[in-house]
């Protein structure tokens, strides 16, 4: 088992509004800025520039229960299951991420990759309460 870190906001807007801008791909450059540079859909595959490249990103199909699990393959390389639900809080909703260590990760680079998810999360928050 890989050993995991589950990062999350409260965000001060209704559930299914923050679920129906998360699951939009093309939204990704307003809010995880430490991940998706530009955006583009390319022969139905949703294609992210990173810093490290291209990438491919795939969300789950729609649905209402605030899954918003997605995989993202970089380069040729496997395809990584990233776990993500937005789930009622009140008149808002808590978004939560859940970022597992893979074993070739160093300790350093998994508390990077929790600090920019958790600034990605932070500008989520931001941007949908404005």
């Amino acid at each position: 088992m890989f050993e995991t870190k589950t990062i999350s906001v409260t965000i001060n807007r209704p559930m299914q509004e923050v679920y129906r801008f998360v699951h939009e791909p093309m939204n990704l450059p307003a809010w995880a800025k430490s991940f998706c540079l530009t955006v583009a859909n390319r022969n139905d595959e949703w294609m992210v520039e990173t810093e490290d490249g291209p990438a491919k990103i795939r969300f789950v199909d729609d649905n209402p229960y605030g899954v918003l699990d997605h995989y993202v393959t970089i380069g040729g390389g496997a395809e990584i299951l990233n776990p993500m639900r937005v789930i009622p809080n009140g008149p808002g909703c808590e978004v939560l991420f859940t970022l597992f260590r893979l074993p070739e990760m160093s300790e350093d680079h998994f508390m990077l990759d929790a600090a920019m998810i958790a600034n990605d999360l932070q500008m989520l928050k931001e941007t949908l309460e404005l």
